[in-house]
This record gives structure tokens, C-alpha cells and sequence, in this order.
């Protein structure tokens, strides 16, 4: 072989070589202070603790233990507004309205509540467009006194409907609104808090909701048909419902716009509901009792346990017939008379 390809052979390994060394030295060393840097210890915040939100509170939403807490904030920051962990008693704030919006780990103020009993706290725990309905409830209707303020309920009206057969009337529990927010009970519009930290249990006889202007009038129309009661949801129910609605295509998720589709849901679920009611009838519960009213007749009388009441007899009821019967039509008039009985 020619000497001077040789001697170029061996320059082009040498030279390799040496690029190849210099470059795992640099990889090597821009990773050992990565490696330090990251095994440092966060220097901790010095400052007190303050109250911050541990989730976006819109307004009018009802404080609970689990939307806020206590965490260090630099001194130089802290405001004389905020809630101080040393001088903040919790259990008064439960129950309160956020006046204004805040943000998730923003902090608390003062001026961002609304106290139970300040002027305004009503108003301000109402959503846009919300009125205010106070029913009458009883001790049993009201799930034992175990529905707080910020809880959501459904509406059930029991009513007794009068009509035909022998005067027993129709016997029907229908559940006329759902996901109701409560904002009070009776006069108290927090979360009374007793000795061992938890939320204390009385009964009560009435209770405000947040309802539409459609609804306050249905309400109000409801509490004199018959019973109120109230049926308590579990916070899982709204998810569930708001997933059904959008598989039959009756919410229309918006495509491409995460924050669009986080606020139509968060309104959604939030929103209270009437229509599609469900009911149950006696019938449903007993079999002595019915499951609809008994129609008229065709002379316009109301029917005896089936029976109309033939209007050649004065409206006074025949014997019930046992048995098929026929029914003899003569002009306006119906008689009933048993199959193989004289005319």
C-alpha cells in the first residue's frame, strides 16, 4: 500500500479519537452539576401561614373545610387583609359567601367574604339570575337535619289527587326539581360547628333553596298542593347525570377549547333541573291502592269502583255488579246490568 495513504489512515483514527474523548468529557461534565443542583434543599418560605384557596371559588359559592388551608407566605407579602393561621378561627368560617371570585392558591381576604348575618350574604350567595325560595318542611321530610347549607337536593311533592270510585283518592309522590342548592335552614345559614369539631345535627321546619323565577313560581304553587319533602343527592350524582346527558346529545361539548369545556360542565352540573319528574302511586307501594284516577262515565258521572252510575237512577248507585256486565245505552242515559240479569 502507498506510505502516504497509510500516513493519512492513521491521522484520520488519531484525530477520532481525540473528538471522541473531548466529547464524552464534556457530556460528563455538564451533568454532574445538573445532579447537584437538583439534590439541593428547597430553601423554606419565610413568613406565617395564611388561608389561600385550594380550588377556584367562583362567586356566591359556599365555604367548606375542603376549599381552603393554610400555607407559608413570603412576609414582605403578606397583607393585613389576609387570614393569619395564629389569629384565624376556622370553624367561623364555614358557611361563609365568597363575595368575589378568587383563584386556586390565591389568598384569602377578608374583604372576599360575606359572614352569616352581614347585610347583603343572601344576595351575595346567589348565582346570576337565582332567586331565593323558602319552604315549609317537616322534621321526617327533611333527611333528619342531616342537610346543611351548600348541599344540593331534590324537590319531592306527595299529594293526594280526589276523583271518582268510592272517594278514596289517588295517593302520588312525584319529584318535581332536582340538584337544588340549599342556602339555608330555618334562620341559620351556617355550618354550626360543636365541641368535637364536627358539623352539629338539629331539625328544622324550613328550608331556602336558589331557584329560577320558573321554579319560584312552581314552587310556590307546589306548597299548596300537597307535602314538601326533601331528598338529599350524593356528590356523585351530578357526574353521572351531566356523562348521561352527554351520551343521548343533549349537552353539546365544545371541541378544542380545554377552558370553554371546564366552564360549560362546571355549569352545568351546578344547575338545578325540572321537568322529565318520576313519580310513584299507591299502587307502587300497596296493592289496595291505585295506580291512576278512575275516568268518567259517558253520562259524565263519576264511576263507583268501576261502576258508573246509571242516570235513570237518580245518581244513586246500583249494587256492584260481580261479573261481566253490559252496559244498555238509551238516548243520554247508561244502564249497567249484570250478564244473564233482567233489563
Amino acid at each position: 500500500m502507498d506510505s502516504r495513504k497509510i500516513v493519512l489512515l492513521v491521522g484520520a483514527l488519531f484525530v477520532a479519537a481525540i473528538t471522541a474523548f473531548f466529547a464524552r468529557t464534556l457530556i460528563a461534565g455538564s451533568g454532574a452539576p445538573q445532579a447537584s443542583a437538583m439534590g439541593q434543599p428547597v430553601a423554606p418560605i419565610d413568613g406565617p401561614e395564611v388561608l389561600v384557596a385550594t380550588r377556584a371559588l367562583p362567586v356566591g359559592t359556599i365555604l367548606e373545610p375542603t376549599a381552603f388551608k393554610f400555607q407559608p407566605w413570603p412576609k414582605e407579602l403578606v397583607d393585613g387583609a389576609y387570614y393569619i393561621k395564629t389569629t384565624t378561627d376556622v370553624a367561623k368560617l364555614q358557611g361563609t359567601v365568597v363575595r368575589n371570585a378568587i383563584t386556586a392558591g390565591q389568598p384569602i381576604t377578608q374583604g372576599t367574604l360575606v359572614q352569616p348575618g352581614d347585610r347583603g350574604f343572601l344576595a351575595a350567595a346567589l348565582g346570576p339570575g337565582m332567586r331565593a325560595v323558602t319552604v315549609g318542611v317537616s322534621g321526617q321530610a327533611a333527611v333528619a337535619g342531616f342537610v346543611f347549607p351548600g348541599d344540593r337536593v331534590d324537590l319531592v311533592l306527595t299529594q293526594s289527587v280526589a276523583g271518582g270510585g268510592n272517594g278514596a283518592p289517588l295517593k302520588v309522590s312525584e319529584t318535581i326539581m332536582r340538584n337544588v342548592r340549599v342556602l339555608a335552614t330555618d334562620q341559620r345559614t351556617d355550618n354550626t360547628v360543636g365541641e368535637n369539631g364536627k358539623s352539629q345535627v338539629s331539625t328544622f321546619s324550613t328550608v331556602t333553596v336558589e331557584a329560577t323565577p320558573k321554579m319560584a313560581e312552581q314552587l310556590a304553587v307546589a306548597k299548596t298542593l300537597g307535602d314538601l319533602s326533601l331528598s338529599l343527592r350524593s356528590l356523585a350524582d351530578n357526574s353521572a347525570e351531566l356523562e348521561q346527558a352527554i351520551a343521548s346529545g343533549a349537552v353539546k361539548v365544545p371541541d378544542g377549547d380545554p377552558k370553554a369545556e371546564k366552564a360549560m360542565l362546571l355549569q352545568l352540573s351546578s344547575q338545578p333541573q325540572v321537568g322529565n319528574t318520576t313519580f310513584a302511586t299507591g299502587a307502587d307501594v300497596s296493592r289496595f291502592q291505585r295506580s291512576s284516577v278512575p275516568g268518567k262515565s259517558i253520562d259524565g258521572t263519576a264511576p263507583m269502583n268501576g261502576v258508573p252510575v246509571a242516570a235513570n237512577t237518580g245518581g244513586v248507585a246500583p249494587a256492584i255488579a260481580q261479573g261481566p256486565v253490559v252496559r244498555v245505552a238509551r238516548g243520554t242515559s247508561v244502564t249497567v246490568v249484570p250478564v244473564g240479569g233482567k233489563n
